[in-house]
């Protein structure tokens, strides 16, 4: 099952933050929702900034060929990037593991990506890649495509959210126990069995729904 994750990086972490900088307000967005690779023409928004000084500074970039203004409007400028994504560790860890950019935008600092990746085993692949390339990356959400509702809560339904939340919050996971289950029933209004049992399956659809643990592995 397919996964997506949402994180960010710092614009001097990989090539393409650095190729594509911009200063102040400015930012950069990914138009096309396509996997970049030396044979993909990736298009990109620049927005609230100079178009003739960012574009002549992309093209000074050594792994660049081509960057072309296609439409251009008062406050932003669509233009193709024509380079060669191998050089770039973050877009070729991206690649190597059958990752596919949904969205991409960036700041003068950061930039935020949602990639779809075709499994857990995938993404976790993906984020040792990025280790071992020393990129540090802020992952903000993971979630599966196919049950979006349960996005903010990370598979949690309502109930164990709130379970699982007061816990921590009144010391249960602390070490000495800062409560014992009877007291979180009775914050909760139902009983001692019923907390241990909810306090369970929100872990199992934390761990399922957050790490990568495929069906059908050992």
């Amino acid at each position: 099952m397919s996964v997506i994750v949402e994180f960010r990086a710092s614009s001097e972490d990989f090539e393409l933050g650095q190729i594509l900088s911009v200063e102040g307000n400015s930012t950069v967005e990914l138009e096309t929702l396509v996997p970049l690779g030396e044979a993909t023409v990736p298009l990109f928004w620049i927005h609230n900034t100079s178009r003739e000084s960012f574009v002549d500074g992309v093209r000074r970039h050594p792994t660049v060929d081509e960057a072309t203004p296609i439409d251009v409007f008062e406050d932003r400028t669509l233009f193709t990037l024509e380079w060669n994504a191998d050089q770039d560790r973050l877009i070729r860890a991206i690649q190597g593991n059958g990752g596919q950019i949904l969205n991409a935008v960036g700041n003068p600092s950061t930039w935020k990506f949602e990639v779809r990746f075709p499994s857990h085993g995938s993404l976790s692949a993906f984020s040792t890649d990025c280790d071992d390339e020393g990129i540090n990356l802020e992952v903000t959400r993971v979630y599966s495509p196919s049950n979006p509702d349960v996005q903010p809560r990370y598979g949690l339904t309502e109930p164990q959210f709130e379970a699982l939340t007061l816990a921590i919050r009144m010391g249960y996971y602390d070490i000495p126990r800062g409560c014992t289950t009877k007291e979180l029933a009775d914050e909760l209004g139902i009983s001692d069995q019923a907390v241990t049992e909810r306090l369970r399956r929100a872990i199992v659809a934390l761990v399922t729904d957050t790490l990568p643990i495929d069906e059908g592995e050992e």
